[in-house]
């Protein structure tokens, strides 16, 4: 054989004998990162609130050895890996917080933690899956570390607070993740998000926008109140309000390119009134937008305006249009060219017939604003027992919400493949 052939055959064999070698560290973690998952599974904190989480993070990276920085972005955690030689740095990223969900399940590490949201005292509990993404990231953190006289650059473990979105009245999240200067000296970034309804061992991905958009809004509407017996002496915000939620709808329906992609308008709360008899004066609808590009997202906030305003005004009402209310998150968009240059890392690491191609979903992440300041990728892992039908697998943010364990050692594989497959593309 040719010295040119055969530097080329071993170059080529080099990253199969490496995910090997990741692959076999990783059953070997699985007990540890499941063990991980199950703590943070029974002690959830709500966004912004996430003080123990972060401590329990920060000893297990100390011990490590690597330098850490708490406080981030309020209760954000950040470690870096310097090999001290020339090479990109890379970010891999994990979600902290729970949710204010009761948790209804029979598994001996269920949540019966109590938090307050809003002002009020409630249950919370991980029922997105932000506990396996803290695990899986400890654990691809375990095997990087022990691997560092192999690698260049720098990798930024991103420990993140505040995904589901901070508390009335604060940052947090992504977006001050960014302002604080996380991603200052970042090259890419890579995420991952646990699927309840994919099956275990099943990696989807997407070029592109992969996740929507999203825009919450509120709309107040202003009438005159009266007597529930006299409406003719009202300007009735009731059926005012009533007309703008149906004609909302018309937006996407009569007015968007839905070929193109898909968009949502929602109306998720409406208050008004205390009594049987008496047209208030007012009704606030608080609804969200979710949408899959830029042009079309100005569109349906521009829409979403003139529709409340007009129909308001032709029923003798006023209509205050908030848009956006509190927070906003952009697409959630897979650069094209890396999308492309790790799919065979994809292939390579979760087997054929088990990397598939997806369309996007309107569910939102704030991934999506480190992907505004470098070039990422964000993927979805399987969670969902493989006897168990796909119309049963409970979903996210419900109290049923569960996951299959053994689906976090293809994440730890995956966010270190990754991270191992772009440095050697950069060298």
């Amino acid at each position: 054989m040719k010295p040119s052939i055969l530097f080329i055959a071993l170059l080529s064999a080099a990253p199969f004998a490496q995910a090997d070698k990741v692959s076999d560290r990783a059953a070997e973690l699985e007990p540890q990162v499941i063990e991980w998952r199950r703590h943070f599974h029974q002690y959830p904190e709500l966004s912004n609130r996430e003080f123990e989480t972060a401590k329990y993070i920060e000893k297990y990276l100390r011990s490590l050895g690597l330098p850490v920085q708490t406080g981030v972005a309020k209760t954000g955690v950040v470690a870096v890996l310097d090999t001290g030689k020339p090479g990109p740095t890379i970010a891999l990223r994990a979600d902290m917080d729970g949710l204010p969900v009761p948790e209804q399940n029979e598994l001996p590490f269920r949540s019966e933690a109590i938090g307050e949201y809003n002002g009020n005292e409630v249950p919370v509990m991980h029922a997105c899956g932000h506990d396996t993404h803290m695990a899986m990231l400890m654990g691809a953190a375990k095997i990087l570390t022990e691997m560092k006289s192999e690698l260049t650059g720098k990798i930024k473990f991103v420990f993140q607070p505040a995904e589901e979105g901070a508390p009335a009245g604060e940052e947090g999240g992504a977006e001050l993740m960014v302002k604080e200067g996380v991603m200052k000296d970042v090259d890419v970034i890579f995420g991952l998000h646990i699927s309840s309804d994919t099956d275990v061992g099943v990696v989807e991905y997407r070029h592109g926008g992969i996740m929507a958009a999203v825009d919450p809004f509120k709309i107040v509407v202003r009438g005159k109140q009266a007597h529930g017996a006299y409406p003719w002496l009202s300007v009735d915000p009731i059926t005012t309000a009533a007309q703008i939620v149906m004609g909302l709808q018309t937006i996407v329906s009569r007015e968007l390119p839905l070929t193109e992609d898909a968009a949502v308008v929602t109306i998720g709360s409406i208050h008004g009134g205390n009594r049987s008899n008496i047209i208030p004066n007012e009704v606030e609808l608080v609804g969200t937008i979710r949408t899959l590009n830029q042009d079309m997202r100005d569109q349906l906030h521009q829409a979403v305006h003139r529709k409340a305003t007009s129909i308001a005004e032709s029923m003798r009402a006023e209509a205050e249009v908030t848009l956006p209310l509190d927070y906003s998150y952009p697409v959630t968009y897979n650069d094209p060219a890396l999308m492309d240059k790790m799919l065979p890392t994809l292939h390579r690491t979760a087997g054929e017939g088990k990397v598939k191609e997806v369309k996007a979903v309107t569910g939102a992440e704030d991934f999506s604003f480190f992907q505004q300041e470098v070039p990422g990728v964000y993927l979805f892992v399987g969670g969902k027992p493989l006897d168990l039908p796909r119309e049963q697998a409970p979903a996210h943010h419900t109290p049923e919400f569960k996951i299959d364990e053994a689906g976090m050692k293809l994440g730890v594989e995956l966010l270190t493949n990754l991270t191992l497959d772009y440095m050697k593309s950069e060298e």
